[in-house]
Parts: structure tokens; C-alpha cells; sequence
């Protein structure tokens, strides 16, 4: 979908072809790849990922979108004074863009009423846990602590509460005896990579959907 940008998201118009997805990242990357390989493969042709925004300068995604020739934007949070105020950076990339849907994966940042407003019902985040179990920082450290037979992770709509938006995946990993970080932190990313691009394809074509209705 390519048309000018636009500061009112909800005027956009997925209609005419791939919803444009914008992600959030600020460590390897490994979910953002496997977005991109998804809506590449899609024969749906219902999304496509025009913009990385990272937010750590060593973040391994920048090397990821390099390779993939997805455009990347650094917004460094220790340059800004407030949360707001990065929010207010983003929201003004993911509209330059003309990004339709934005997808935190793996952005360790807790956002505001900034950008949530800008994307009603159109930011999702990733969460490595069964919520609503184990919200917010280090759900896998607390499901280990927690002594739990499985966790798993889920893919939500971003609401102003944390980790608490409606469902729109999840994917259970049971987590075996003796378990270490590493090994359900594996399991955890395979599961990941799958509910992840589920979710964002079938949002996106409840997009198209509601455009073409929107048309008549």
C-alpha cells in the first residue's frame, strides 16, 4: 500500500493492498524477522513491514533490517527527558511512514497514552507469558520463580493498563523439570515466531475488511 502520510491514522485506507506495518524492537530482532518473512510469504498479500523503530543502538534488529531491506530508525530513549516524549517521536516516525499498524515485539519500553491514542485497536504487543500471568518486566523469570507447570506467550492489543489489552493469541510452552532460563526462553521465541505473524495477518485483514466496508 503505498499513499502520502498522513497525521490521522484512521483515515488510511488498507483497502487498495498491504496494510502497513511499522515494529518496535529493542533487542535481536528474531520476532521482527519472522513478521517479515511471514507477510513476504503471504499469498493473502494482507501486510507488509515498511519500518523498524529500535530504540537501543546496539540493538541486533538494525543488523536484521539491514539484511532484510526493511528502513530502520534509532530513537534512542536516553535522549529523551520523558516517556511521553519519546511516545511522541514514534507516533510521529510510524505517521511519516504512513504506518497503519504497529506491533511491539520485544520493545522494552512501557508506553503511553500518546502513542495508544494514535493507534486505537492498532498496536499489539508481544508478551512472553499466559497472561494475564506473570505481567510486565521479566515474565519468564517469574514463571520459573512462580514454580509453574507451563507459561507460554501471548500476542494483545496495547491498552492504557499493562499486559492487560485483549487477547489475540496465545501459545502454551510447558516448562519441563530442571528448566533453565535459556532452554524455555528458546521454547518460548519458537512459539513466538508463530502466534506473532498469525495475529498481525489476521488484524490486518480485519483492516482491509472494515476499509472495504467503509467503500460499500
Amino acid at each position: 500500500m503505498r499513499h502520502s502520510p498522513s497525521s490521522d491514522t484512521e483515515g488510511s485506507d488498507p483497502s487498495d493492498g498491504r496494510v502497513r506495518v511499522g515494529v518496535l524492537a529493542s533487542g535481536g530482532g528474531s520476532n521482527f524477522e519472522a513478521l517479515v518473512q511471514a507477510c513476504r510469504d503471504d499469498r493473502q498479500r494482507r501486510a507488509e513491514v515498511v519500518l523498524l523503530i529500535v530504540n537501543r543502538p546496539e540493538a541486533g534488529a538494525i543488523a536484521r533490517a539491514e539484511r532484510l531491506g526493511v528502513p530502520c530508525c534509532l530513537l534512542d530513549h536516553r535522549r529523551f527527558a520523558s516517556r511521553g516524549d519519546l511516545d511522541d517521536a514514534l507516533v510521529d516516525r510510524l505517521q511519516q511512514d504512513a504506518v497503519e499498524l504497529v506491533v511491539m515485539a520485544g520493545w522494552m519500553r512501557i508506553v503511553t497514552s500518546r502513542l495508544i491514542q494514535a493507534f486505537p485497536g492498532r498496536l499489539l504487543n508481544l508478551h512472553p507469558s499466559l497472561l494475564p500471568a506473570f505481567r510486565g518486566l521479566d515474565a519468564i523469570g517469574q514463571a520459573l520463580a512462580a514454580g509453574v507447570g507451563e507459561t507460554g506467550c501471548t500476542v494483545h492489543e496495547v491498552v492504557e493498563e499493562v499486559d492487560a489489552g485483549p487477547v489475540l493469541a496465545q501459545a502454551v510452552v510447558p516448562v519441563l523439570p530442571g528448566e533453565t532460563r535459556p532452554s524455555l526462553e528458546q521454547r518460548i521465541h519458537r512459539e513466538e515466531h508463530r502466534i506473532l505473524p498469525q495475529a498481525v495477518l489476521a488484524r490486518a485483514e480485519q483492516l482491509q475488511r472494515q476499509a472495504r466496508g467503509v467503500q460499500g
